[in-house]
């Protein structure tokens, strides 16, 4: 069972607590890593791009925890295997995990090649590679018998069928990821450890500067808060989800889009 808190004092805090960030270099993984360093949370940024990491270092410095960052394909479960031994040596126990690497494409079913290649790379990377590291990070925590705190990062792509870009193999992922972070969350409650989700909408990262203006006019438009949201927003609830006052929170798909999805 784990505890509930008895104060408000400190129960947002993350002080000492080991965070493992898949795709924490930038965008949204960045936004989230900035939050969970700045809550006092130590950073483990899983990644494929090690100039970026660097860079995302140097970001996490000043809030004085420890932040490293190590190489990991979350496609491919022998990258994953190895980098959760690095981490397990330099850090210790993973108290908290986020799942947040993932890819997207812009193209209908059957205008993709003859080998799906879009269909599968999303997949491998947003479905398997979520549960890949969920398999291995998983068992340790398990193990480790502390309990933890699982965040997956699906979107609000979940829940509708987006009329500005055809993304099917997206969509479905993200789904799949939803009902994943579901059965997670029932498997893994004996073992205390929280299993949630986060579904962004459409956010300002470096994938929102090659939306055409006219698109973004209109889906701004869209919005009922009528702006783009901010990595560090979507930070600020995995922050909650991680935190002591959310304990008793488990199984939870928590849409952050503006609004979005209610004006589809």
């Amino acid at each position: 069972m784990i505890a509930p808190i008895q104060s408000m004092k400190d129960a947002f805090r993350l002080d000492g607590k080991n965070a493992v960030i898949t795709g924490g270099n930038r965008g949204l993984g960045l936004g989230i890593a900035l939050a969970m360093a700045q809550s006092g949370a130590n950073v483990a940024i899983l990644c494929r791009d090690q100039t970026k990491a660097a860079e995302a270092l140097e970001q996490l410095k000043p809030y004085g925890g420890r932040y490293m960052a190590f190489d990991c394909d979350v496609t491919d479960l022998r990258s994953v295997r190895a980098a959760a031994e690095k981490v397990a040596a330099q850090f210790g126990d993973t108290d908290i995990l986020v799942n947040n690497a993932g890819v997207s494409c812009l193209s209908e079913l059957l205008d993709m090649d003859e080998d799906l290649t879009d269909w599968y790379n999303v997949v491998n990377t947003d479905l398997n590679g979520t549960v890949h590291m969920t398999y291995e990070f998983g068992k340790r925590m398990r193990d480790a018998g502390k309990g933890g705190c699982i965040i997956n990062i699906a979107s609000n792509a979940a829940f509708i069928v987006n009329k500005t870009q055809a993304m099917s193999p997206y969509s479905s992922a993200k789904a799949a990821v939803c009902h994943f972070t579901h059965c997670m969350a029932v498997e893994l409650g004996k073992y205390n450890i929280r299993v949630n989700a986060i579904a962004p909408g459409f956010t300002n990262s470096e994938l929102s500067k090659f939306i055409p203006k006219d698109m973004f006019t209109y889906i701004n438009n869209q919005m009922p808060l009528g702006r783009f949201g901010e990595p560090i927003e979507v930070g600020a609830l995995a922050v909650f989800f991680a935190s002591p006052a959310a304990a008793q929170i488990t199984g939870t798909v928590q849409v952050i889009d503006g609004g979005y999805i209610l004006s589809c």
